[in-house]
């Protein structure tokens, strides 16, 4: 479990595996961890003509706020994934106070594994989740896998700012490697600035508090929970400054 649990506390910011236990305190003021549903939901309705029974993958679900509002908005059937059992209790939970319990399934599995035996659907959704699944090349191929020949892949993730350095791609190399993949750019949707910072500010807020209150608890792990603290601010000031949040609808090459 050593290199899974470092991707799963990589993709939350979390600096050490040992945070791992303490994450669902932390996020517990939080559905929506990653994607954000109603953009999803928008490129969806406008670019896939019908909708309803659509069958969906959604891996590294989280809570499950993207798997729920699309069963409740469009009527498909959706399959969440995420290693985190509370994140999957949590899901469960909206399902049914959503009505749509009969819509979304979800199970506690590393994504990893579930790229590798998942297939057959319309839709895949990988989520602001960084390379939990590889690099950006292996990610595409696993997300190819589990589709069917003409189906689509929604996924969230960053490009680099031009003149910025760091480790991210450039758009212009994100796509090449679509089109290296064989997989058609639909729609882009890069994130809207002011409205995300407003989004980080309150989130983070809600991270800081649920930090001191573990700092209290836990007084000899204090440096633990303000390395994560810091680290999610470093990622919204990069994600403000140095890189594009974007979400892109891709189509596989029959």
């Amino acid at each position: 479990m050593g290199e899974v649990e470092e991707k799963l506390a990589k993709s939350l910011t979390g600096e050490t595996t040992e945070l791992i236990p303490y994450l669902p305190y932390l996020l517990q003021d939080l559905w929506e961890l990653g994607s954000d549903p109603k953009e999803i939901i928008k490129l969806i309705r406008k670019n896939i003509r019908k909708v309803k029974d659509l069958k969906i993958l959604d891996l590294a679900c989280g809570k499950g706020a993207v798997s729920v509002k699309l069963a409740k908005e469009l009527g498909c059937h959706v399959q969440g994934i995420d290693i985190i059992p509370e994140f999957i209790s949590y899901a469960r939970q909206k399902a049914i106070e959503f009505g749509v319990s009969d819509l979304c399934s979800f199970r506690i599995e590393d994504i990893n594994i579930s790229v590798a035996g998942e297939r057959g659907y319309d839709i895949v959704i990988l989520g602001a989740v960084g390379e939990v699944l590889g690099s950006p090349e292996e990610t595409i191929q696993k997300l190819k896998n589990t589709i069917k020949p003409d189906g689509f892949i929604i996924i969230d993730d960053a490009y680099r700012r031009e003149g910025a350095s760091g480790n991210y791609l450039s758009r212009e190399q994100w796509l090449k490697l679509f089109e290296d993949e064989g997989i058609q750019m639909i729609e882009e949707k890069p994130s809207n600035e002011e409205e995300l910072a407003g989004i980080n500010d309150k989130n983070n807020k809600f991270i800081i508090n649920r930090a001191n209150e573990l700092k209290r608890k836990y007084p000899d792990k204090a440096a633990m929970f303000d390395g994560y603290v810091n680290s999610q601010l470093a990622e919204c000031n990069e994600l403000e400054n140095d890189i594009v949040g974007v979400v892109w609808l891709l189509k596989k090459n029959s």
